[in-house]
């Protein structure tokens, strides 16, 4: 959307904003990339095939993907607080949902629709843009290294602590657990609030349409190859996180070694995050 109002003033210090940011980015993506860890126990209560599982996945994936422009929009008409906020109850009514649909076609709402839009209102993509809107501009490109970074500290977290818990209290309990956990996102989204659009004066054009900025966004050459860039990550992503963990069970593996191969995949990233966010401050993004 439209960059030309004002930055505003800082509530809260810069340390403050990138810390709650990204506490909000371990909290939404940590869950998200463990479900691969009730697979098995899922289908087992439910008698479901691994179809029904993958399809409430894919569902998942694409909410997220459809519901971020949205999300993105309202937050820029309205502040970000409230889209953070809604976005964080849908998608701790998701997780604890999941643990009690027996019915397939419902299943895919709640993992699927329930999650996916959740998904959009509170995960990083909304935490990366108020970063961008709240922070000075020689502290940006670190922070939003960072708040990737973040989000892979959740898969680091969240995957041995999933095969943990589904072990000891079961994988029912542990998704009411993590929906409670996900909770901690509301009140962290104070620290991110940015101000709603102020209304046009006479004579002035409103705030940008949604389907202007996506106009003007995929005309731009460099933001097409980094949309096909996240299609290929999220791709391969999505599956891994889904199926690494069920797959390994079946050559005979103990289920702590694909939380623990999950886990290993999100430290790596979180290196690979903070380098690509210093270098960037320093060289062009393009290399």
């Amino acid at each position: 959307m439209s960059n030309t109002a004002a930055r505003p003033a800082l509530r809260l210090s810069p340390e403050a904003i990138i810390i709650a940011g990204c506490l909000m980015s371990l909290l939404t993506f940590g869950p998200r990339s463990s479900l691969g860890a009730f697979q098995k126990d899922m289908l087992s209560a439910n008698d479901w095939s691994r179809e029904v599982f993958s399809i409430g996945i894919a569902l998942q994936n694409l909410f997220w993907g459809i519901g971020q422009p949205f999300a993105g929009a309202v937050a820029d008409r309205f502040g970000a607080v409230r889209v953070l906020c809604v976005g964080t109850l849908l998608y701790a009514l998701g997780l604890a949902s999941m643990a009690y649909t027996k019915d397939a076609t419902a299943y895919g709402l709640t993992s699927g629709l329930l999650i996916g839009f959740g998904l959009s209102g509170c995960s990083f993509n909304l935490v990366l843009a108020a970063f961008s809107k709240l922070l000075p501009e020689n502290r940006r490109n670190m922070a939003l290294g960072m708040g990737t970074a973040a989000g892979s500290l959740g898969q680091f977290l969240f995957n041995p602590l999933a095969v943990g818990l589904i072990a000891s209290v079961g994988w029912q309990n542990t998704f009411l657990i993590f929906a409670v956990t996900t909770l901690g996102v509301i009140p962290l989204s104070l620290a991110l609030a940015t101000p709603a659009a102020a209304p046009a004066k006479h004579g002035q054009a409103g705030p940008q349409s949604i389907m202007a900025a996506l106009t003007e966004a995929f005309g731009h050459r460099s933001y097409v190859l980094l949309v096909l860039g996240f299609f290929t990550c999220g791709f391969q992503l999505a599956y891994i996180t889904a199926h690494l963990q069920i797959y390994l069970t079946d050559k005979g593996l103990a289920p702590w070694i694909g939380g623990t191969a999950l886990a290993l995949i999100g430290l790596f990233n979180i290196a690979g995050s903070l380098s690509a966010g210093w270098l960037s401050s320093r060289m062009p993004k393009r290399y």
